[in-house]
Formats: C-alpha cells, structure tokens, sequence
C-alpha cells in the first residue's frame, strides 16, 4: 500500500491552493476523500505539507513524479501551447494544430510564410532553454542574447537591429491617449545597457519568490511589465518576456503562465494602459512604478493561469488511476 505522500502527491496544487485560501487541514482531508475517493486524516495532509516543506530550496519540477508517457506529453502540450500564444499574439499565422505538426511532424504548411515556420521553431528552441535555465542559480545578459537568438534566428544582419545584442535604435509602439493616436517610446538605447544591468540583478533577487501561487503571480508581472517597458531589444521582446518570466515560477515547480491568443487584444490593451500610465523610462527610474493598471494586468494572469494548473492536475489524476 502507498504511504500518504505517495497518495497525496498528485492532488499537491489542489492542497496547497486550498491551504492559501485557509481552508482548514480537516476541511481539505475531508474534500479529498470526497473528491478522489481517498481515505486520508487530516494528520496525512499536515505531514504531507512538513514533507513537501522540506524540499522547497530545491522543489520537484511540475512534470516530475509522473509516468514517462505522460511526463513527455505534458511537456509537449505546453511547449505547443506557449510556442503558438506566443508567436500568434506577434501575428503568426499558423493555428495550434499546424503548430503541432511543424514541431511534431517537421511539417510545412502549404500557404504559411516560411517566417511563420521559423519563428515556431525558434519559440520551441527557446521554451527548451528557458528549462535548462531552471538549473542555474543567476541568469546573465548572455542568457538573454540567447533567447534573443533563438526568438529571432534567421533574422537579416543589420547593425542597428543586432540579433543576441541590446538594441542600437530607438523603438516605441502606438497606442490611443484622449481620443488620439500617441507614438510612446521605450528606453533610449543609450541608457538600455544600464537599466539591463540593474534589471538583470533584481531579476536574479526575485528568481526563488515565487513561494505560493499569488506570489508567483507577482513575480510573473514584475518580470514581464518591467522588461517591455524598456524594451532592451530591436524586436522580439514579449516574445521574451512572456519566455523569461516564467522562469521564477518553473523554479519553484509550477507549470508556466501562458497567455491565450484569444485574449490578445485585452492583454495588449493591459501593457499600454500601464505604460502609458507610468511613462517613459529613464536610467534611474524605478523598474515597476505601481499603478491601478498593474492590478489589471494581475486579474487577466491569474485567469490564464488555471489552464496550465488544469493541464498538470488532469496528468496527475491520471497517472493516480493506474
């Protein structure tokens, strides 16, 4: 027979979202027994939890503990997922199914640009180094060249649009003020590599916070608003953000944050609301001003979260069955 740990393992998100709502240890026993059909004491979830503590400084993955089979599915979903949010919400045209088939298949899609293809392949390359960087205890700006490489690959050469390197020429984006188009630009390039630096270094800080799902959250949107508001390189930057952000999270055993296709346009709604609330970024300014618009952008990452936390509770209910 299984000990509790063994039992309780798969439900451990379930348990844990329970316990940061203050949901009594008997109360979740009691859920449990009734949900998966367990016969678990309260006792059992405390020690569980005693257990799981103990491991936090080096916590399991979230795909760790399962079957092979369904470990490498997991993986495979989420890479397509990530690769093909990710890359459409730029303006790729390839749906997920045709995602899957390039990456699975190796597949070209009769009628997509080849450009489609390749930024695909460069978003899977880089979800696979984003894992590898879950190993390491401080990213560096070389970390993020590579990312760069991989989002951008097969870029022309230019020089004042360097691929692996910070950007050499001013970017912005449009957005609408009182009624009127309004061109905001990001950080002058001239002062990029000096708030890179100080990004990097409290990026690195915050890298082992995200210690419960609200924390992760904030830790998501601290990384993801503070890099695109200044915008360190040519192009590909949410592609980036949306990469590197999640790696506090992945730390700490939580499956990704994936933001939807579908809601594109509110999220690029979200990013201007901020950035046009904080304004342009200079090299001593705060990072992250706060702001109501930050609120707003943690509601929509909260709601695109429970798909990722669906996917794996769903594996681990079905590596439970057998």
């Amino acid at each position: 027979m299984k000990g509790s740990s063994s039992i309780l393992t798969p439900f451990e998100a379930q348990i844990r979202n329970l316990r940061e709502q203050g949901v009594p240890l008997r109360k979740i026993a009691e859920l449990l027994n009734h949900e998966h059909g367990l016969t678990v004491t309260y006792n059992a979830v405390f020690s569980f939890l005693k257990t799981r503590e103990k491991t936090e400084k080096h916590p399991s993955l979230f795909y760790e503990n399962l079957p092979a089979d369904i470990r490498e599915s997991l993986i495979k979903q989420f890479t397509a997922l990530w690769t093909f949010d990710s890359t459409g919400i730029e303006g790729n045209t390839l749906t997920l199914g045709e995602t899957v088939k390039v990456l699975e298949l190796g597949l070209t899609i009769s009628g997509k640009p080849l450009k489609d293809h390749e930024e695909v392949y460069g978003h899977a390359k880089a979800v696979e180094l984003i894992y590898d960087l879950i190993q390491k205890e401080k990213i560096s700006a070389d970390d993020l060249f590579n990312l760069h490489r991989c989002v951008m690959q097969k870029s022309p050469i230019d020089s004042l649009r360097p691929v692996g390197d910070w950007k050499r020429d001013y970017n912005g984006t449009t957005g609408v003020r009182d009624g009127k188009p309004v061109y905001m630009e990001y950080a002058r390039p001239d002062d990029t590599p000096k708030l890179m630096a100080r990004w990097i270094k409290e990026f690195n800080r915050k890298l082992r916070s995200a210690t419960s799902a609200p924390k992760a959250v904030n830790v998501y949107a601290w990384t993801h608003l503070s890099f695109v508001r200044i915008h360190p390189f040519f192009d590909g930057n949410g592609r980036i953000a949306r990469l590197i952000a999640n790696l506090p999270l992945l730390k700490r055993g939580y499956p990704p944050l994936l933001i939807a296709l579908a809601r594109r346009a509110e999220y690029i709604d979200l990013l201007w609301n901020y950035e046009n609330a904080v304004g342009v970024i200079k090299t001593d300014d705060p990072l992250l001003p706060l702001s109501p618009a930050l609120a707003s952008f943690k509601i929509l990452l909260r709601e695109e979260w429970r798909e990722s936390l669906r996917l794996v509770e769903e594996a681990r209910k079905q590596a439970a069955l057998r």
